[in-house]
């Protein structure tokens, strides 16, 4: 059996080749379930323009959405091109015998370290905003906050640590730009259930006063701070979001595995923290017991599985073990694997994978880790004596999913609790998808 699996972007554009390939051996394995010694081998597309282009589109990229062209519309860059383009320069000195010169420079070195914290943020955390826009519209207001206190801090400064303590103010400012503005898009549009969102995006205009004596900045400014912290965390989670993220499909699908019963947004969100850790899993709101990634490339799967080179990057004895996950899931549009020993979970996702079989892939991933916890709890960790006992595993756990109409009582109740099912909130990064291909050698 030859193995080909063809690893694209979210724009169809080709990253990988994966290759696989059985060792010669003139003994045939003694059954079906032996494993064969075989290797992958990981190819990737060659370069046709040179180093100072591709650093070129790596340098354009950071400015464009992922996936671009492909996932805007053609009068994208008319749109975008003034906003890049434009720039407003503030001069402000903060200190009285200080030269027009000075203060120019000063306003500078503000503005660029804001916009360049502006572009690396976006470009590192753009696509996770949406999903956890709860978290970051909090961590706005908190970055936000900051930058005031930093800013009422600088007079107090000799002329050298102000330029670095007014640069850290609008660092977080631009942070607090960006956060604020991709979680509240999706906050409005989640708020929006007439087409009103504009006028929801209108109404958030805020006035600010301000006073002159430093014992009432002070004392006001402390006091605000503490009411406008305290009041936007009980507003972020009094948000209800019917889309499932990590988060709370950890919390519905635990709930449902264990109790058979489906927890509505409201209840989820009376659950949920607020700032949690990328990619834990959790059994109904337990201490982090395991981590997983969903849509990464597919060697992070296949490092799961077994060593890879040093120098070719191929993967040993790989192919065997790849091929029967592959068997086990060929009526799913998703692999799972989960490392027992490193307890991480590893979901690559195939082509035309949509929202709910990303999230029936989480749910599997999150159950075959409970059971892996429970058996370790017992002091049965028979899974950790290779990969046969761990195989059966998951082969029992998606038999116990998808059976029966388990799985599909829980897409019917979840729909019935209010749930967007339509909606894929579970990838915070750009993602992959891998075409596999199986034939049989002549």
């Amino acid at each position: 059996m030859a193995l080909r699996i063809e690893e694209r972007d979210e724009a169809g554009t080709l990253k990988a080749t994966y290759v696989g390939s059985s060792s010669s051996s003139s003994s045939p394995p003694n059954n079906s379930n032996e494993l064969q010694d075989g290797r992958i081998d990981v190819l990737y597309p060659e370069k046709k323009t040179g180093s100072s282009s591709l650093w070129t589109r790596r340098l354009l990229g950071v400015f464009l959405p992922a996936g671009y062209p492909h996932s805007v519309t053609e009068d994208y860059m008319w749109c975008v091109l003034p906003i890049i383009a434009v720039s407003n320069l503030r001069v402000g000195v903060g200190d009285a015998s200080a030269s027009p010169t000075n203060a120019l420079l000063l306003s500078i070195i503000q503005e660029s370290t804001g916009r360049v914290a502006t572009i690396l943020f976006a470009d590192r955390l753009g696509t996770a905003v949406e999903p956890e826009c709860k978290m970051y519209r909090l961590a706005a207001d908190v970055f936000n906050d900051a930058a005031m206190l930093l800013d009422c801090l600088s007079p107090a400064l000799p002329r050298g640590p102000r330029v670095l303590l007014l640069s850290s103010s609008s660092i977080l400012r631009a942070l607090c730009g960006v956060a604020a503005g991709s979680s509240k898009a999706s906050l409005s549009a989640h708020f929006a259930k007439w087409g009103n969102l504009g006028e929801l995006n209108a109404a958030g205009s805020v006035v600010v006063s301000y006073v002159s004596s430093p014992l009432a900045t002070w004392s006001c400014l402390i006091l605000l701070l503490s009411v406008h912290l305290a009041i936007n965390r009980a507003a972020v989670r009094a948000v209800q979001m019917r889309s499932l993220n990590r988060q709370r499909a950890n919390l519905v699908f635990s709930t449902f595995l264990d109790q058979n019963k489906v927890l509505t947004p409201k209840e989820v969100s009376l659950q949920e923290r607020i700032f949690e850790w990328d990619g834990v899993l959790r059994w109904r709101g337990s201490d982090a017991f395991a981590a997983a990634t969903i849509g990464l490339p597919l060697r992070y799967l296949l490092a799961a599985l077994a060593p890879a080179h040093e120098m070719t990057g191929s993967i040993r004895d790989g192919e065997a073990k790849v091929m029967r996950i592959i068997r086990l899931y060929s009526q799913e549009e998703f692999l799972v694997w989960y490392d027992a020993p490193q307890q991480v979970g590893h979901i690559t996702l195939k082509d035309g994978a949509g929202s709910k079989s990303q999230l029936k892939a989480w749910a599997l991933l999150l159950w075959i880790a409970h059971r892996h916890r429970t058996y370790r709890a017992g002091g049965a960790d028979a899974t950790s004596a290779g990969f046969e006992p761990r195989l059966d595993l998951h082969r029992t756990a998606l038999q116990e999913l998808t059976s029966t109409s388990r799985w599909l009582e829980c897409m019917h109740g979840m729909q019935i609790a209010g749930w967007n099912l339509d909606t894929a909130s579970l990838e915070t990064t750009p993602g992959s998808r891998v075409h596999v291909q199986a034939e049989t050698d002549d």
